[in-house]
């Protein structure tokens, strides 16, 4: 998971990315390939959508509102703080600001909805699809449909969005594929690459890093992280993530194996309950969380995970 783009966060990244920026430097790529440094998650999204420049912002009231949903994405905590219950902000998952195509990019998100989710069993508006990232990525609680963070949001991913025709398989949305692995996702393997790739940005407990109270790189688990509700809580997921946008500025730098690896290690950790809690682990995981690709309810290293109690309220 990404960051907040400030000049404190190159710093702290700027001795683990030098071995590898000095090792490609001498690197020869095929002629074809685009440069290095050019390489994102759009490389492999397929996408051919572009979303406007923020200088094309309108400087109007809409452009307020506009500017005011690009603002929640960059720094959540600031900017909705009433609805958020950890340290992340939407820009962590959704990089440059909800604009990077296969990284979950909100334009082609916006013209997606409504939609069937099978994760509550209904169709959401988007309006209520930005509700459960907030029940869940932020571990907080929903604002109210209507409401300015929501309105704000809406009219950001409008904007972004402009000129997209409504297609619910826009290229670009989400995360790329990602082949199978050709082993089980494991656990040691997965610690062997966090130490590698990982720890410098993100510490070796997870927390993330910290300069003067503000975020500058997210914690993966831990209290104050996304909760066992969040996309990011199935394994599966976190792994095309990682694959395509990890380590930051390194795109498609892992093989497909480190990534399902580094992913699983990521989700074998605790963090917070999840909010739909039914009174047990075992209840929880058998009406949210029956998949292969979610360690809720499984034991790792002698602990079962999700064994923390009831949520705490918001």
């Amino acid at each position: 998971m990404t960051r907040k783009q400030t000049p404190m966060t190159l710093a702290l990244c700027a001795l683990g990315l030098f071995a590898a920026s000095a090792a490609s430097a001498f690197a020869a790529d095929a002629p074809s390939a685009p440069p290095k440094s050019e390489i994102s998650a759009a490389v492999g999204a397929g996408a051919k959508f572009t979303p406007p420049p923020e200088s094309a912002i309108p400087d109007d009231e809409f452009g307020k509102m506009v500017k005011l949903g690009r603002d929640i994405m960059l720094d959540t905590p600031k900017y909705a703080k009433d609805f958020v219950g950890n340290t992340l902000s939407c820009s962590n998952c959704h990089l440059d600001a909800g604009r990077m195509a296969g990284s979950a990019p909100l334009w082609a998100a916006y013209v997606s909805y409504p939609a069937y989710r099978s994760k509550n069993k209904k169709v959401n508006t988007f309006e209520e699809r930005l509700q459960g990232c907030f029940k869940f990525s932020q571990n907080g609680k929903a604002p109210p449909l209507g409401s300015k963070t929501l309105v704000a949001l809406e009219s950001y991913a409008y904007w972004l969005s402009k000129g997209l025709p409504v297609d619910e398989k826009v290229a670009g949305r989400g995360y790329p594929n990602l082949p199978e692995p050709q082993q089980a996702p494991d656990y040691v393997r997965g610690q062997k690459v966090y130490e590698a790739k990982c720890i410098i940005c993100h510490a070796a407990n997870g927390e993330g890093q910290y300069v003067n109270g503000e975020t500058v790189f997210p914690p993966l688990w831990g209290p104050k992280s996304f909760n066992w509700g969040a996309g990011m809580g199935s394994y599966k997921n976190a792994a095309k993530f990682i694959y395509a946008n990890m380590p930051y500025g390194m795109s498609y730098s892992l093989t497909p194996q480190e990534a399902w690896d580094v992913a699983y290690f990521m989700d074998a950790h605790e963090r917070p309950q999840d909010p739909r809690w039914q009174g047990s682990v075992a209840a929880t995981r058998a009406k949210f969380h029956d998949s292969k690709f979610s360690l809720y309810g499984a034991k790792v290293n002698g602990k079962l995970l999700g064994d923390i109690g009831a949520p705490k309220p918001r």
